[in-house]
């Protein structure tokens, strides 16, 4: 994946490299997440990296990308991330290994899954890229990111039935959302699957990449656009569309007007508007 998208991409520098190989690594030495930047270093680009096992979801690589995102999130540097697997495989589910032993009481005094939701209190902006197996996990974890960009032969489903058991991260909750109450019921009772073009036009994907174009490349350059507006205004939107999830019409309408009119208070607000008045290109100043 790296050597198709290397005008793109550029690996983190060396000491910061050997602080992340101590943060992502399994106990085998495999490091579960890479981390790298887009060309501008406006743009996080975390890798899903366990290739053998399809990208198969665990605690450790959570664990793992779980402090990757914290890191980009405190990084005034990054604007905006992109989550993937790779141009062949985003995540074939969750590592059936680790769960087919536990217990009941296990699972739930150590709220077994908890940890792997952080993504959704990201702030930044998200941005999935998904080309092959999205099943399971790795459905519901492309369904936290903000946008998703699929190929059009992408394979996205719950199979979770099949196992014995029903999504566990949010599968029944966010897919019900964005593509209705039947089709959802379909996809988590009988296990189907669907394709990207499907994915597309239920809208549980945002873009399709064309014949022969990369994910991740197509992924960045959404990210490398939503990076170049102000941040203050980036965060302001992301929040007022999360809370049109969680809120009745007449209270997301009231989050949505007082998040606009704060924006009055910013030097963007008067830079963006002087700068459409003006004929130029507006420079953002973050505050």
């Amino acid at each position: 994946m790296l050597s198709r998208t290397s005008t793109l991409l550029r690996p983190a520098t060396a000491s910061f490299a050997r602080v992340q190989l101590r943060a992502m690594s399994s106990t085998s030495g495999e490091q579960l997440v890479v981390p790298t930047r887009s060309s501008s270093n406006k743009v996080s680009i975390l890798t899903l990296n366990r290739p053998k096992a399809l990208n198969a979801l665990s605690t450790p690589l959570f664990q793992a990308l779980n402090a990757e995102l914290e890191k980009a999130e405190a990084d005034d540097e990054v604007r905006a991330i992109v989550i993937t697997g790779g141009e062949k495989n985003f995540a074939a589910g969750a590592d059936i290994k680790e769960m087919k032993d536990k217990e009941f009481a296990e699972a739930y005094t150590t709220n077994f899954l908890g940890s792997w939701s952080k993504i959704a209190s990201i702030r930044k902006p998200i941005i999935g890229a998904v080309a092959g197996y999205a099943l399971g996990g790795g459905c519901e974890l492309a369904m936290m990111c903000d946008i998703l960009v699929a190929t059009p032969k992408a394979t996205f489903g719950q199979p979770e039935i099949t196992l014995g058991i029903i999504p566990g991260m949010g599968g029944s909750q966010r897919l019900t959302t964005l593509i209705g109450k039947v089709k959802a019921m379909d996809m988590v009772l009988t296990g189907r699957k669907i394709d990207g073009v499907t994915a597309e036009k239920w809208g549980l994907v945002s873009r399709l990449t064309g014949e022969g174009e990369s994910v991740v490349e197509e992924a960045v350059k959404v990210a490398e656009t939503i990076a170049g507006f102000g941040k203050v205004a980036v965060q302001a939107g992301k929040e007022a569309v999360n809370g049109s999830l969680d809120l009745p019409l007449e209270q997301g309408l009231r989050l949505e007007r007082r998040l606009f009119q704060q924006l009055f208070a910013t030097q963007d607000q008067k830079e963006g508007m002087a700068a459409f008045a003006e004929k130029r290109k507006p420079t953002w100043s973050d505050k």
